[in-house]
């Protein structure tokens, strides 16, 4: 059966760890017009980052930034990320998570100084790190394999959905192949990689999205893990306005799922799953301020038992 993270990782560190959100400052190539401008309708300006230490600012201008420059905004980046769990625990081991934006979109060489310095501190025993997979070259899998020999390094690649349709109505810039080839050289090059499906993207039915789980539990090599979120209509996004619109004209574009609908649906997807594959996440945990759809995600609590109570015979608990 699938092992939730908490579980696999105090099964293979003898403790609880805790995941540390960082900024890597990268930019996405979906916005600044490489790949395409405005980024994927449901993204935020914080690039996904919100909780992120750091986010949007510190590693900006990346050519200015000695090697001193780098440690010294790295050490702040997770000072105040530990401070934050350490008032709820007393956590010794930690994930060094960059999640904002495209983070090897960006100097090989300075991701590389980066990725090293979070790496190599004592208290770090992974790395992960969010990317896209129109941005994992070469030379990034090269750096990334060679990080992975100090300690283990995690890709996470944002699919999404495996269905290109929906994929070009959300602006997502690239497409399956581009996913499928990323997925199996990064896996090549003996890394971990954790996939990003989002449930009730606009226009896809309940078959269409575990049309997406199938997919990715026949993935060979194996997958490593998966999150999974319900969809978040979050204000100052374009799919907000799109919303806004569809309600306006009565259009039916967009399905806001119950948190009974929804805990159906991961129930079903987390079992299509092989037992090698890692839950990372099964809810989404959008900015109270920016969330307009779904509001029953706001109670983290209730949500999260109540797909403990559908998923347990499935994960073991």
């Amino acid at each position: 059966m699938a092992i939730k993270l908490s579980t696999y990782l105090k099964n293979t560190y003898g403790e609880k760890v805790y995941r540390l959100s960082l900024s890597s400052g990268c930019g996405c190539p979906n916005r600044d017009g490489t790949v395409g401008t405005g980024g994927c309708t449901f993204c935020s300006e914080g690039g996904s980052g919100e909780f992120a230490a750091g986010a949007g600012n510190g590693f900006r201008r990346t050519s200015d930034l000695s090697d001193e420059d780098i440690i010294t905004i790295l050490d702040k980046q997770i000072s105040e990320a530990k401070s934050k769990v350490m008032k709820k625990s007393d956590a010794r081991k930690f994930i060094a998570y960059f999640q904002s934006f495209t983070n090897t979109y960006g100097d090989s060489e300075f991701l590389r100084k980066l990725y090293t310095a979070a790496i190599s501190r004592d208290e770090v025993v992974i790395l992960s790190i969010g990317t896209r997979p129109d941005c994992v070259g070469p030379d990034i899998v090269a750096m990334l394999k060679e990080l992975n020999n100090i300690k283990p390094v995690w890709v996470e690649l944002g699919l999404q959905t495996i269905h290109d349709d929906t994929a070009r109505a959300f602006n997502r810039g690239y497409d399956l192949e581009c996913f499928i080839d990323a997925y199996r050289r990064l896996k090549e090059a003996g890394l971990s990689v954790i996939v990003h499906l989002i449930m009730g993207l606009p226009g896809e039915n309940r078959e269409d999205m575990l049309e997406s789980v199938r997919f990715l539990a026949d993935l060979r090599p194996e997958l490593d893990g998966i999150k999974i979120q319900n969809l978040q209509i979050l204000k100052g996004t374009v799919m907000y306005q799109q919303y806004l619109e569809d309600k306006e004209r009565g259009e039916g574009r967009f399905h806001i799922m119950s948190m009974e609908e929804y805990t159906d649906l991961v129930a079903e997807a987390i079992a299509l799953l092989p037992e090698t594959t890692v839950i990372h996440r099964m809810q989404g945990d959008g900015p109270r301020k920016l969330l307009v759809e779904p509001l029953w995600s706001l109670d983290k609590k209730r949500v999260l038992n109540m797909l403990t109570a559908k998923t347990g015979n499935v994960l073991g608990i």
